[in-house]
């Protein structure tokens, strides 16, 4: 009786401990335009996945890949802009190709004033006296909003109204708490039902600034990762799409010329 009950504590013991081995915890980064989509997607993920963990950190797309290229512990990369892992890629810091998994896209909105009847050129208005975007030196929305608002020569005249976030969810907030009337941000914000019911967007042409070709890559770091080998996969599961389009974003194959 003695040896049955060594032997079941033994095999208790082992499959316990199979269990903690194979759990594994990876963390992720990605910009701020997907957080809404990512966090709906990251949440089923776990709930599917009890043995396994994705944490999510958001912020600029530039700023991930710098601390990426001076060693920061990151095992996947969703960044705003293709360039960015592209260039991680090609120094030799990532584990997998560029995944292009949404097309981003820029909206005028506001809290305050209905911004569905905005449009570039009316944020010369003098009712509108600051205007937030995302910062063009590190975030890639921030980087369309500036050339789209070249590409119709408002650029210059706007330019003392402009007040700069770290990232696209910062220059949303800075609209949503009163520091700037209105705000190009992205739609995949627009859309987050706690602002939809706030003055509404307006979507900026498209035609207007390059592509907003969103993409992932897994790290060199986590290279034998095989939760983010399997994460990989379910973001580009039909059912992760779909929460994707929820939120405003084109999905690759389906890019055209919107207006």
């Amino acid at each position: 009786m003695i040896k049955i009950f060594h032997t079941l504590i033994i095999a208790v013991a082992f499959a316990f401990g199979s269990s903690i081995a194979i759990a594994e915890t990876i963390t992720i980064v990605a910009a701020s335009s997907i957080k809404f989509a990512m966090t709906d997607i990251v949440n089923k993920f776990n709930a599917e996945h009890r043995n396994d963990e994705v944490k999510t950190i958001y912020g600029a797309s530039g700023k991930f890949t710098s601390q990426i290229q001076n060693g920061a512990p990151f095992d996947m990369f969703f960044a705003a802009d293709v360039n960015f892992p592209q260039i991680l890629k090609n120094e030799g810091l990532t584990s997998s190709d560029p995944v292009v998994y949404a097309i981003g896209r820029l909206v005028i909105w506001s809290s305050t004033t209905d911004a569905t009847k905005l449009t570039l050129q009316k944020l010369s208005n003098v009712n509108i006296r600051k205007i937030s975007i995302a910062n063009p030196d590190v975030a890639p929305y921030g980087m369309r909003a500036k050339e789209a608002l070249k590409s119709v020569g408002m650029w210059e005249k706007i330019q003392s109204k402009l007040v700069f976030g770290e990232n696209i969810e910062h220059a949303t907030q800075m609209v949503r708490t009163g520091a700037a009337d209105a705000g190009i941000i992205a739609l995949s914000l627009a859309r987050n039902p706690a602002l939809s019911k706030q003055g509404g967007y307006s979507l900026i042409d498209s035609s207007l600034h390059g592509s907003l070709a969103q993409a992932f890559v897994i790290t060199k770091r986590a290279k034998d990762s095989a939760l983010a080998r399997r994460f990989a996969a379910y973001v580009q599961t039909p059912e992760s799409r779909k929460t994707i389009e929820k939120y405003g974003f084109v999905l690759p194959e389906n890019i055209r010329s919107e207006k």
